[in-house]
């Protein structure tokens, strides 16, 4: 059996009906919806296509091969998972927003024409927004805003870039670009790299995502970014400038995670670190390279999603999420740590977890092709990555010293079951590999669990662990604030909001009253025109229908007068 609807409509449809849904049902009927369209996905058989007519052009709303199935898969599991994380919620708004934010990304999963993609990038854009914006705090409001605007320009970039390649090709149907390829390409390539947080494009991530509410940031962590990663994956591979941005995200991210003070803003400047490891591959270009970037991809949604639960746990119970406020939580939540460590042990590619068999396929593939330095490089950034999300997080969290913070709610067991099944997750595809092998575009033949690799990633692990223990106390959060490229907006912020706002509207405002003026003037010309020549100026005073009369016979002369001028100059001017 196969269904014939798109995916996305079954979690589109779900946010327009769920509202509807009495009150007590809302919670379990969300999760009626991505458990559809994960079917949905599931059945769909390679080269299945689904299309509709829009104003004579043909759209494709949804396209099945191998490489948007296994991010299809994964969206809609992380979306369903992130159901039961939330089944506590009495925010229906929330709930909405996850679906219509779930469908858009499943629509650009599946789109085969640019204007699916571009609706469904802009459905991602504004749904997403809300789950900032639900925390209801001024910090949240403005984070949001600028989350907004961002996304916004972004979009017009993506409309931008559509445009050139419609006008220059006659078609929507979406490709590969050549590297290199055209202004619409590099367009479209810019609007991609905004969503991906490719730096200096990042800093809307980091700003916002430790704004959002605890259940809305499982859905940031795992949806955006990666919806932008298939899109890469889609249009770009090959593009050599690519793989140079990758290891510059692989790096960027991981010196600010280790800076940063914020639990949830470590983890999702790690974001930007792991993403980076998935934009080099794409970069990279070959067969290995591609199936490297949606096994990460897979991987990456799964633990990160995990993590920020387990950040989301703590949040929860204490409202704290500054490490300079927590410590010595351990005790109190047990489960939750051991879950989050999972996730930890996954992300810092420990054997038998599943960034271990995902994130080592980038690197070997950057091997294949000669790319030496990009390789090494890699491997430094893993460094990083256990630091401080496997050791700096965890560590002053739930374990250094005693903050004398106690939970002050207790964790609902929903929030633990979904940490478990996805803590599950991680170790299955770890320990069998092939589960996940056998979904990637290409044909696979790598072989993670070599001795070679097995040594190479415990002596990575160990040295790191050596080292965060001598400089721990070097690594405490603090309250200090690293800047970042942010910074350049915030500053210029009142300058920009006084040349582009105010003096924009004091310009309006001005050419508003010339109109009003030359109205009144044209008017009372027509009206009575001999009055008007012999003053020889602008009327001083408005219109005043009881004043100024409309004699009707001086109005027709004149129009007369106009019409013979115009009649004349169109027979002998040219």
């Amino acid at each position: 059996m196969s269904f014939e609807l798109p995916p996305f409509v079954f979690l589109i449809l779900g946010g327009l009906i769920l509202p509807l849904v009495p009150r007590k049902l809302r919670a379990a009927t969300f999760l009626l919806f991505p458990a559809l369209a994960l079917a949905a996905v599931w059945t769909h058989p390679d080269g299945a296509v689904v299309s509709a007519e829009f104003f004579k052009y043909e759209l494709t709303l949804m396209r099945v091969d191998a490489l948007s199935r296994v991010f299809g898969i994964v969206l809609a599991l992380i979306t369903l998972i992130g159901g039961i994380y939330s089944y506590h919620l009495e925010d229906t708004g929330q709930r909405v927003a996850a679906l219509l934010y779930s469908g858009g990304a499943l629509g650009v999963a599946f789109a085969g024409d640019f204007l699916t993609l571009l609706v469904c990038w802009e459905v991602m854009a504004v749904a997403s927004t809300y789950l900032i914006w639900a925390r209801r705090s001024q910090e949240a409001l403005r984070a949001g805003m600028r989350y907004l605007l961002v996304h916004l320009f972004g979009g017009g970039v993506l409309l931008a870039g559509i445009a050139v390649y419609f006008h220059t090709t006659g078609s929507l149907v979406l490709r590969a670009f050549e590297p290199g390829e055209s202004l619409a390409g590099w367009l479209v390539l810019l609007a991609v790299a905004i969503n991906t947080a490719i730096p200096p494009l990042h800093s809307w991530l980091a700003d916002s995502y430790p704004k959002a509410t605890v259940t809305g940031a499982v859905f940031l962590s795992a949806l955006t970014t990666k919806s932008a990663v298939y899109v890469l994956a889609r249009l770009f591979p090959g593009w050599e400038i690519l793989i140079y941005l990758g290891v510059i995200m692989a790096l960027y991210g991981v010196v600010y995670a280790v800076l940063a003070n914020d639990i949830r803003q470590i983890l999702a400047y790690h974001i930007i670190s792991q993403v980076g490891y998935m934009v080099t591959g794409v970069g990279i270009g070959t067969a290995l390279a591609i199936n490297g970037t949606a096994a990460h991809a897979f991987s990456h949604i799964l633990y990160k999603a995990l993590l920020f639960m387990g950040a989301g746990v703590v949040l929860y119970a204490t409202g704290k999420s500054k490490l300079s406020d927590l410590g010595g939580l351990g005790r109190y939540m047990p489960l939750a740590v051991g879950l989050y460590m999972v996730g930890a042990f996954s992300i810092s590619g420990f054997p038998f977890f599943n960034g271990f068999i995902s994130k080592s396929i980038i690197i070997a593939s950057a091997g294949e092709e000669g790319r030496y330095g990009v390789e090494l490089l890699l491997i430094l950034a893993s460094v990083g990555t256990f630091l401080h999300t496997g050791l700096k997080l965890p560590y002053w969290t739930w374990f250094g010293r005693d903050s004398g913070l106690k939970p002050m709610r207790k964790i609902p067991p929903n929030m633990l079951l979904a940490m478990g099944l996805l803590a599950f997750l991680c170790t299955l595809f770890g320990v069998y590999p092939q589960l996940l092998y056998q979904w990637l575009p290409n044909p696979m033949e790598y072989q993670p669990y070599t001795t070679a690799h097995l040594v190479e990633t415990t002596q990575l692990l160990i040295f790191t662990f050596v080292a965060f223990w001598l400089m721990r106390l070097k690594v405490q959060g603090d309250e200090r604030i690293a800047l970042d490229t942010d910074w350049v907006y915030r500053r210029l912020a009142p300058l920009l909001r006084w040349l582009l706002v105010e003096k924009v509207n004091q310009v309006f405002d001005g050419c508003q009253r010339a109109t009003d003026r030359v109205t009144v003037w044209g008017v009372q010309l027509a009206s009575n025109p001999l009055e008007v020549w012999q003053r020889h100026q602008f009327p001083t005073r408005p219109f005043d229908p009881d004043k100024d009369r409309f004699p009707v016979g001086n109005s027709i002369v004149f129009t007369l007068v106009l019409v013979i001028t115009i009649a004349l100059f169109a027979l002998f001017g040219g």
